[in-house]
């Protein structure tokens, strides 16, 4: 369910740059205009449209965030482990007491 959603989340944001890149600039910030859309589409309905798209893929963004953020945060013992952890786990060490290391060197007498 997680990579579901985080598919979806990924198409809605790719979709979102997508649409405000593809939207006419209205400001003339750097003094450039644009010109207006001919076609079948006016400019003002063309940017009415791009407009409530704009809107309505900010919306689902938001909330798929939210949702995403929600579900990351609770917790179970499974999610709050490394990948690697459940790969190989590490075995806990011994507590058997060692014998230190006596080399075998022949005592002269």
């Amino acid at each position: 369910m997680d990579q579901f959603l985080l598919v979806v989340h990924i198409f809605i944001t790719v979709a979102l740059v997508a649409t405000v890149l593809l939207q006419r600039s209205e400001g003339g910030a750097l003094g450039m205009g644009g010109n207006p859309m001919g076609g079948l589409m006016g400019s003002r309905a063309a940017a009415s449209f791009m407009s409530r798209t704009t809107a309505i893929l900010a919306t689902a963004f938001m909330v798929s965030s939210i949702i995403l953020a929600i579900q990351g945060s609770l917790s179970t013992k499974e999610k709050n482990k490394s990948k690697f952890d459940l790969i190989a786990p590490i075995e806990e060490p011994t507590t058997e007491k060692s014998v230190p290391f006596e080399p075998n060197v022949p005592v002269a007498k």
